[in-house]
């Protein structure tokens, strides 16, 4: 792990590579992009972390904690070619970068069970898990001439979500219900763990399990 080193990366390079390289292959929200390089100065990871796009999102997590000191990591990208444990490290490194230079104090991610993530790597850096019941509402993915959308994606291609417009565009226009994601909180600072911990809003449960089930699926991408 010698061999890496990281620092913050332009968001127009941070968005190239996670556009071209990430499962989802789209942005997000960015507040900071950190991105992880080798020995020879090739760019082999990045980690986006932004305010967390849901209005509630903060509130539901502590009545203690303010909207400024809550980032979600939004995507997080590592070539397939590193070892193993490089996520972990990556991961490692970017908590001490927050550490010294924000004054963030909680983490929130997500992992998406429609791509088959559970959220290995979240457990492997002992994040807190809150199980997959924390959404306030329902939410749908549209699919507009074969492509799946996000509400926001669809918003932005299509200007609506109302099925009286998209079946315009589209005659066999359906919505899917999005899988329940499970949620994920890291305390960055070990001072805040102990209160933070007892006045959460949801509990911390036992990580997810899959019976046969090693790591991530996919390794170019994990949020």
């Amino acid at each position: 792990m010698k061999e890496y080193t990281m620092c913050p990366v332009t968001k127009s390079r941070a968005r190239e590579l996670i556009i071209v390289n990430h499962y989802s292959h789209k942005w997000s929200s960015c507040r900071y992009a950190l991105g992880l390089y080798n020995k020879t100065g090739v760019i082999c990871g990045v980690a986006i972390y932004g305010y967390p796009v849901g209005r509630r999102v903060v509130t539901s997590i502590s009545p203690i904690v303010k909207p400024d000191e809550v980032l979600e990591l939004t995507r997080l990208w590592l070539r397939d070619e590193e070892p193993h444990n490089t996520e972990s490290y990556f991961l490692g490194c970017t908590f001490n970068w927050l550490r010294i230079h924000t004054n963030i104090r909680v983490l929130i991610s997500y992992s998406d069970p429609m791509y088959g993530h559970l959220g290995i790597i979240y457990q492997a850096t002992n994040w807190w898990y809150q199980g997959n019941a924390t959404m306030l509402v329902k939410g749908y993915y549209h699919v507009v001439l074969g492509e799946q959308l996000h509400p926001r994606t669809c918003v932005a291609k299509h200007g609506s979500v109302k099925a009286s417009i998209l079946t315009q565009i589209d005659p066999d226009y359906h919505r899917i219900e999005m899988p329940h994601k499970h949620r994920y909180l890291y305390v960055l600072h070990k001072k805040d763990r102990k209160f933070i911990s007892s006045t959460l809003k949801h509990p911390i449960l036992p990580y997810p399990k899959g019976e046969d089930y090693v790591r991530e699926p996919n390794r170019r991408g994990f949020s």
